[in-house]
């Protein structure tokens, strides 16, 4: 069978669903002040290689204006992009440390 070319070996890519919760990193207002870092969203919308992410605060373009609508797209192997992790319960948090 012969080998096609492809920008990238195909795999277990992150699958994204409407709905998830994930961290972006983006600039956005941290206790009235601006601030680059990771933010907690939600998945509106996913498309073929890019997904929507909404945001319960205020967020901003690199060049300073707000986006109105609290919605910034982003493609699926974006570094700005990760699922949020589970939170370790105290019992996970204790075993680990023993």
């Amino acid at each position: 069978m012969p080998v096609g070319r492809f920008l990238r070996p195909p795999g277990a890519e992150q699958a994204f669903r409407v709905g998830d919760k994930v961290e972006v990193k983006c600039d956005h207002d941290l206790k009235g002040v601006r601030v680059n870092g990771w933010l907690k969203g939600t998945v509106v919308q996913v498309e073929n290689k890019m997904l929507a992410v909404q945001f319960k605060s205020d967020i901003f373009l690199t060049d300073g204006w707000m986006v109105p609508d609290r919605i910034l797209w982003y493609p699926f192997d974006s570094s700005n992009l990760r699922p949020v992790q589970p939170k370790k319960t105290i019992e996970e948090t204790k075993a680990a440390l023993l």
